[in-house]
């Protein structure tokens, strides 16, 4: 059938109402996004947030809302135990082997065997009175005392005496005697069997030039001082110190020093002790027993 002018009025009126009313659904859509549903998804959003962060709270640790004071850690290091030093051992060597640089001889203690020979003597390479000889031991801190004087005074030191076989204490004693009898002697000069210096660790030292050799007064020369001072460092102690003779048997002999070695001399120096007698508990030895 062919469309009259009504057919066709029609069909845009149609089409007119279709068009207007979706374009009314539309605008409905975009006014519910809008009003409705962003506001709804960020409430949903935020209450979300909120579940999170209250679950995240309940896990943390509760803290303390009035915290105690912290202490500062000190920067300053650790001290630590000082390591104990070890105890002189006095019985290390023994005082009555004539072979021991610890051995002990006064006038109640003579050597054993009598004419004991040291079995390691040397020549001593500094200059003496009388060619001396030592044990070995005892000559290399010899040289090296007298080097240590020269080297921080200027000045020289020289060997008196020092290893004296038992034949040759013999005629030394015997010269004594003569000179001043038997009693005073036996002040001065050891009996054949008694001296230290048949051990080869004895010396009797004097300047050099000589001054005060063999005499009281070389205590006060530059070498007297200078071997009370330092010579415990060396090995040697002052055998025969002053104001001693009802200890030791002797008179006071500033030159006679005695090698015991480094670690006897320095705690002998660092105890006080100012003879072997004393500081071995031995007894007083001012006479011969016979």
């Amino acid at each position: 059938m062919p469309l009259t002018n009504a057919s066709v009025s029609g069909s845009k009126i149609l089409r007119g109402l279709q068009t207007y009313t979706l374009s009314k659904a539309r605008a409905s859509v975009r006014t519910y996004n809008r009003r409705v549903q962003k506001p709804l998804t960020a409430l949903l959003v935020t209450a979300l947030g909120l579940l999170v962060a209250t679950s995240v709270a309940s896990c943390a640790p509760e803290r303390d809302p009035f915290p105690a004071p912290t202490t500062p850690q000190s920067s300053a290091p650790p001290v630590e135990s000082p390591t104990p030093t070890p105890t002189f051992d006095r019985a290390a060597l023994s005082i009555d082997d004539p072979n021991s640089y610890w051995v002990v001889v006064n006038k109640l203690r003579p050597l054993v065997p009598g004419d004991f020979t040291p079995p390691d003597l040397v020549d001593v390479p500094v200059p003496y009175v009388y060619a001396p000889m030592l044990r070995a031991d005892a000559s290399a801190a010899v040289v090296e005392m007298f080097a240590a004087f020269t080297a921080e005074t200027g000045l020289q030191m020289q060997s008196q005496s020092a290893y004296r076989s038992y034949s040759a204490q013999v005629s030394t004693y015997n010269n004594w005697v003569s000179t001043l009898g038997q009693e005073g002697a036996d002040l001065t000069s050891a009996r054949p069997g008694y001296s230290e210096h048949q051990t080869g660790l004895a010396i009797d030292i004097s300047a050099l030039p000589a001054k005060c050799s063999l005499d009281q007064c070389f205590a006060d020369t530059p070498q007297g001082v200078w071997l009370a001072a330092n010579a415990f460092t060396y090995g040697f102690v002052l055998r025969y110190p002053d104001g001693l003779t009802a200890t030791t048997g002797y008179e006071f002999e500033p030159w006679h020093y005695r090698y015991v070695g480094v670690e006897l001399a320095t705690e002998y120096h660092n105890t006080g002790a100012t003879t072997l007698e004393e500081f071995f508990g031995l007894p007083a030895a001012p006479a011969y027993a016979g």
